[in-house]
């Protein structure tokens, strides 16, 4: 997940920061599969992290770009954003699936840095471009499986599930692995992935890492001076939040 903690950082959610209970009631069949070529630059875009059944993370953002490599999206601060939380307040994280849903969804605005998140079509992760300001501050490689691309409602977006273990790489392209330890702590508890599987996100990250030293897309200056169309307003979570099991079938 993201190279901040949201609970102790400029990421917390900030405004009210409401709580809110997911909505309740009997879960449509299904979502509609979404076909994302046909969106325009500025549509939404959410951005739904899951664990389990329950929702753990939300991002709300808008498609920047979609082309045969995948779909761009960007996140600016003060974005719609959610993460799931404790009792006492701090964000559940490499955590067992029972304290996911024990938690509660808090929601606010995304804080600190924004960034352009590239979703590279039939890979397991995302590259996201750090902008401080309008200063590009890095790439950040978040290791994650996602599904189809579903419309419901009014509302577009895909389902993430987080892999725990990321790398941050500095724009003079110097690097580090993150949340290691997050990786080896849920290896194997209920509802994550076994030994095989962790050496799989393992394997994903060190292809990320031949491209990097190779120099080549996405580490090879291209986006680091994007600047996003000023007409856009800044993204918002749909309200209601989505409420469906995906896939259905």
């Amino acid at each position: 997940m993201a190279d901040f903690d949201p609970a102790q950082s400029g990421a917390e959610p900030s405004g009210a920061g409401l709580i809110r209970a997911e909505p309740a009631g009997a879960e449509p069949a299904e979502a509609e599969p979404a076909e994302v070529r046909t969106l325009q630059a500025g549509s939404p875009l959410l951005r739904r992290y899951r664990r389990g059944a329950v929702t753990s993370w939300l991002q709300a953002c808008r498609v920047v770009a979609v082309d045969s490599s995948g779909v761009f999206c960007w996140l600016p601060v003060g974005a719609g954003f959610g993460f799931r939380q404790q009792a006492d307040g701090s964000p559940v994280r490499a955590a067992p699936i029972k304290d996911f849903t024990a938690g509660r969804l808090r929601l606010g605005g995304w804080q600190d840095r924004s960034a352009l998140i590239w979703m590279p079509a039939g890979r397991a992760h995302s590259v996201w471009w750090f902008f401080a300001g309008s200063e590009f501050d890095g790439w950040y490689v978040n290791l994650e499986a996602r599904t189809g691309f579903w419309r419901h409602g009014g509302a577009f977006g895909v389902d993430v599930t987080d892999h725990e273990l990321d790398l941050v790489v500095a724009p003079d392209r110097n690097w580090q692995w993150k949340d290691e330890a997050e990786l080896e702590l849920v290896t194997g508890l209920p509802g994550y992935w076994d030994a095989d599987g962790s050496a799989g996100i393992r394997a994903e990250g060190r292809s990320v890492l031949a491209e990097l030293a190779a120099g080549r897309f996405p580490f090879d200056g291209s986006w680091c001076d994007f600047r996003p169309d000023p007409g856009w307003p800044v993204p918002r979570l749909p309200d209601p939040l989505p409420d469906f099991g995906w896939p259905q079938r």
